[in-house]
């Protein structure tokens, strides 16, 4: 089976059966008919996993053979955990009896770089004592939570495994198993899947339409275990606490599926219908639709068989809400398509490509940014695509204008005084309520700046004590709360993830204080982080370059995992990169071949030769 050796190995090789079965998927219910060959003996081994691209694979568990050695126990356990057994039913019956009632695999999921190596602490001779412990090890890599969030992790992994062999039966079982589950990476990836579970900002200003934001919230379900039901029972229990403090569920608290509910499944006119427990049989028509957009959101993320939503409570139909009406409810940043592509011409002046088409020959935006009045070395266009923002030459002034034509362009509306370009404004970003941030790198006064409506007196945005080094660059995402941050310490460059958070402790209203909170890193691998854009709901693609690498374009994950899918096609000497929420619209470039483009599926293609600064609206 490819696993790390574990004690018994190195005792002699007992022979033993395997402690699961690999299936492909494509063989389906003909299992019994010999679609899997389970071989009868072999070399005890750990838990290698299999590779990723193997996705369709389906692992079941196989139980303890009869007087199985304690190391076949072992192996036979971690294989377990791999498995796509619903409940661990096989895995726990390597425990004992008390063990396996204490035992609670769902509160974490611990990932290795490989799987779990096993050795047992030698106390005297072999197995002559009636009680064994093992030490399982690994390097560790993420660690996913009992809300199923992901984060990146590091160091080495150490976790006592007791064993004990039962007076009558004679029969070695565990007695006390490591915390939670413990598998290798790319048994990880093989088992698990990331979704997008959907709650509303509550920092959302009324007036723009619609005016309620969807923010994706990811979690890691197990992908083999009836994903659909997991994930509605996740987006049931609330936001991951990261999240929490800026995001609302319309859902009543202590909603959660009816009882006798055990599985999800939509009808062949792709429609869900979910009943609920009594705790949501009150709720109104409105709050019931945002339910609805809450879970159709959700649901499309993970599968495109949903089309429409139905909920029940309390013996009635509390209401049904289909695709499109969904989008009337919210605002998300993945459906939202930009009008146009923007960049900067030879001329450095702003002009503009419809932006879901193949043009070349760029149109100046409407305005003074357009006429050439400031030459700019980066822009910012508002997520309505009616204000821009530009960065002039040097780096020093910031300019807001209208696009408008005729639209004037006043003085700047802030100055840096840092002594070099490099040392002065990064790139300005638009967030969803119309504000504009920039962070001045001003070496004596670094300040991330946040200028209401893209004018007046910056507000200085209060980042989390301790942040090291210097933010390079900014980017808000379409739902307004969370905010991406290259951030320079010395000679490495790292991308972090923030929540915004708006008014003193989070009192919504308060307008005065903004602050960044709980930045954590999207790129633990990446040593140097040179351009990023947000690219999804919780998705941005980056390009970087890992210790003693070169330089590479990847996708992902908020959280710092990797999105499934393929990398986008290579790009040699990218020194920009910009991508819409929207999928649908190709990635754009600045590079040494001047300003290109990624269609789905296809290859870069040059748009124009002397451009620099690409942006979508944001």
């Amino acid at each position: 089976m490819g696993r790390h050796l574990v004690g018994a190995d190195r005792e002699g090789g007992a022979r033993r059966t395997p402690g699961r079965a690999v299936v492909y998927a494509a063989c389906g219910v003909v299992l019994l008919a010999g679609c899997a060959s389970m071989p009868d003996s072999g070399d005890l081994r750990g838990v290698e996993s299999t590779p990723r691209q193997d996705t369709q694979v389906r692992v079941f568990a196989m139980p303890p053979h009869e007087d199985a050695s304690s190391s076949e126990i072992v192996s036979g356990f971690l294989e377990a955990l791999t498995s796509d057994d619903p409940d661990y039913e096989i895995a726990r019956k390597y425990l004992t009896k008390e063990a396996s009632d204490n035992w609670r695999p769902q509160l974490s999921t611990t990932v290795l770089a490989d799987g779990p190596g096993a050795d047992v602490d030698r106390v005297g001779g072999r197995e002559e004592t009636d009680n064994l412990s093992y030490t399982l090890t690994g390097t560790k890599v993420a660690t996913v939570d009992a809300q199923q969030s992901y984060a990146s992790a590091g160091g080495d992994y150490s976790e006592s495994m007791h064993l004990t062999r039962d007076k009558k039966t004679k029969q070695w079982r565990i007695d006390v198993p490591p915390r939670g589950v413990v598998m290798g990476k790319s048994d990880f990836q093989r088992n698990y899947m990331s979704v997008d579970k959907y709650y509303f900002a509550t920092s959302t200003t009324l007036g723009t339409s619609p005016h309620t934001a969807a923010v994706a919230d990811p979690v890691y379900v197990r992908r083999n275990v009836d994903p659909m039901t997991q994930t509605v029972r996740s987006l049931l229990k609330g936001p991951t606490s990261w999240l929490n403090p800026v995001v609302r569920s319309s859902f009543p608290t202590g909603t959660a599926l009816k009882k006798d509910v055990t599985t999800l499944t939509p009808d062949d006119q792709n429609r869900l219908t979910v009943r609920l427990n009594d705790k949501a049989a009150r709720v109104g028509l409105t709050k019931c639709n945002e339910m609805a957009a809450q879970l159709l959101f959700t649901l499309q993320n993970l599968t495109p068989t949903v089309d429409e939503v139905e909920l029940r409570a309390g013996g009635r139909q509390l209401c049904a809400l289909t695709e499109d009406r969904a989008e009337a409810v919210a605002a998300r940043g993945s459906v939202e398509r930009a009008d146009y592509l923007y960049f900067l011409d030879d001329k450095h002046r702003l002009v503009r490509l419809a932006a879901a088409t193949n043009g070349t020959n760029p149109d100046p935006v409407p305005g003074a940014l357009g006429e050439g009045e400031r030459q700019l070395e980066s822009v910012a266009v508002s997520r309505d695509e009616a204000m821009a923002a530009g960065v002039g030459l040097d780096g020093r002034n910031l300019y807001v204008g209208a696009l408008v034509a005729g639209g004037p362009l006043g003085d700047p509306e802030l100055t840096s005084a840092g002594p070099t370009d490099e040392e002065r404004l990064s790139a300005p970003s638009w967030d969803a309520q119309g504000d504009l941030w920039v962070a001045d790198r001003d070496p004596d006064n670094p300040r991330l700046l946040l200028l209401k409506e893209g004018v007046g007196e910056p507000l200085v945005v209060k980042t989390p004590p301790g942040l090291e080094g210097r933010i390079e660059s900014v980017r808000v995402a379409a739902d307004g709360v969370r905010i991406a941050l290259v951030v320079k310490d010395g000679d490495k460059s790292s991308l972090l993830i923030g929540r915004i958070e708006r008014g003193e402790d989070g009192k919504a209203g308060d307008s005065t204080t903004v602050s960044v909170h709980e930045l954590r890193s999207a790129t633990p691998e990446l040593e140097e982080v040179t351009a990023m854009s947000w690219a999804g709901d919780s998705r941005l693609v980056v390009v970087g370059r890992e210790q003693g690498g070169v330089q590479t374009m990847r996708y992902v994950q908020v959280d710092g995992s990797t999105p499934e899918g393929p990398a986008p096609a290579a790009l040699s000497g990218v020194k920009e990169i910009t991508a819409s929420e929207d999928a649908r619209l190709p990635l754009v470039g600045y590079s040494e071949d001047g300003i290109v483009r990624l269609p789905s599926g296809a290859q870069w293609q040059k748009v124009v030769t002397d451009g620099t600064a690409p942006v979508y609206p944001g």
